[in-house]
């Protein structure tokens, strides 16, 4: 049996999907010490379908601002340039894999779930009082991304893994490791570093499955860990016992969250679902 590595799939992706140049211009201002808002707000005016895309989400109920931002400088200056380079990240890496419907795989109900997990670790954060809540939501969004390059490549494979989980129960990442020789966080965590994406959101996606193991960005890996325990394959929340039982305790220990906060998480993200979908997948909505 062929064994694959989670950066040779990584690399066959990057031939086949890369990030537009708009956002890799974001990402320089962003990077830019002498970066300024105007600078940003500039850079995003210049691509109308990435500021219509952006002021969409500005002014829709997932941030409920009061009033309408109508121009990019005016969305940077209220949001910040962090949150103007996680909506422009999100609205690029959703853009450039719709097209996309790898062999056996369900891609609606995958998005689905990739916009709960993102909307859950999102609440999750806020319910932590995290500041910067919103970049969990693109964290969580992107942290199955690992499991969209499996079924570009190797489907079947990525399938029997599936299915012999389901049969015995056994972890999704032990199963992958045995049948293809990587795990989907490991690609994950693979692809975005060959994007060249924030070193934070690699770290902490490859290391959902065991949230202690990724320092400095432990706190956003449990997040991720905890959202992908309490959502099941069809985007349904799963039933609060379950969930406590299938996380891992080093995840409640490094984000002092307790399970009735963690409801209150779920309620917020399963109410914002409809929204988001409408927002970033209306083709699949």
């Amino acid at each position: 049996m062929t064994r694959h590595t989670a950066q040779e799939l990584a690399l066959r992706t990057t031939e086949l999907v890369t990030l537009p140049a708009i956002y890799h211009r974001v990402k320089q201002v962003f990077d830019d010490p002498d970066g300024s808002v105007i600078d940003l707000a500039k850079v995003v005016a210049a691509d109308p379908g990435i500021t219509m895309r952006v002021l969409r989400v500005v002014n829709s109920v997932f941030y409920g601002f009061p009033g309408k931002i109508e121009t990019m400088s005016r969305a940077v200056s209220v949001l910040g340039m962090q949150q103007v380079h996680d909506i422009v990240l999100a609205t690029t890496v959703t853009a450039v894999f719709s097209g996309m419907r790898p062999e056996r795989m369900d891609v609606a109900r995958f998005w689905r779930a990739s916009a709960m997990r993102g909307l859950l670790a999102r609440a999750a954060a806020k319910s932590c009082g995290l500041l910067d809540a919103e970049r969990l939501f693109v964290g969580g969004l992107l942290e199955d991304i690992g499991h969209m390059v499996m079924y570009m490549h190797v489907p079947q494979l990525a399938e029997q893994a599936l299915v012999e989980g389901r049969t015995s129960g056994a972890a999704p990442e032990v199963l992958e490791r045995d049948i293809i020789g990587c795990d989907f966080a490991q690609v994950g965590a693979a692809l975005l570093a060959e994007w060249r994406l924030p070193r934070s959101f690699a770290v902490a996606i490859g290391a959902q499955n065991d949230p202690a193991s990724g320092a400095p960005h432990e706190f956003e890996a449990s997040l991720l860990h905890m959202a992908r325990c309490a959502v099941g394959y069809d985007a349904e929340l799963i039933d609060s016992a379950s969930i406590v039982a299938r996380a891992s305790p080093a995840a409640w220990h490094i984000t002092r969250l307790e399970p009735q906060g963690f409801e209150g998480a779920c309620a917020e993200a399963s109410g914002a679902l409809a929204a988001v979908m409408g927002l970033f997948f209306s083709e699949y909505a």
